[in-house]
């Protein structure tokens, strides 16, 4: 159990640095944070196995689809963007609150 948990810490502070150190493209952002979801939802499974808990299971199912949701609705935000400005590099780019 210690190595899956070693293993999902591993991919989480991967999807970090991908999301916060190299942020070069928007395709990179998204796809460190799909892993980010997955470390998420596979320490949900590990532990509700651990702990013999279904409810564990069920949110990391719920937490698979909200990455579904997120995935296609950010694709489409990527699209977009490369349609405006030709290009999917956002160190260029401020964005404005």
């Amino acid at each position: 159990m210690t190595k899956l948990i070693i293993l999902t810490l591993y991919l989480f502070s991967a999807a970090m640095w991908g999301i916060f150190v190299s942020r070069t493209t928007i395709i990179n952002i998204l796809i460190s944070l799909e892993l980010l979801l997955l470390a998420v939802s596979l320490y949900f499974i590990i532990f509700a196995v651990y702990l013999n808990d279904i409810a564990g299971i069920a949110f990391a199912l719920y937490i698979l689809t909200v990455a579904g949701a997120e995935s296609a609705v950010g694709l489409a935000i990527l699209l977009n963007f490369y349609r405006i400005r030709g290009d999917i590099e956002i160190y260029r780019y401020q964005v404005r609150g």
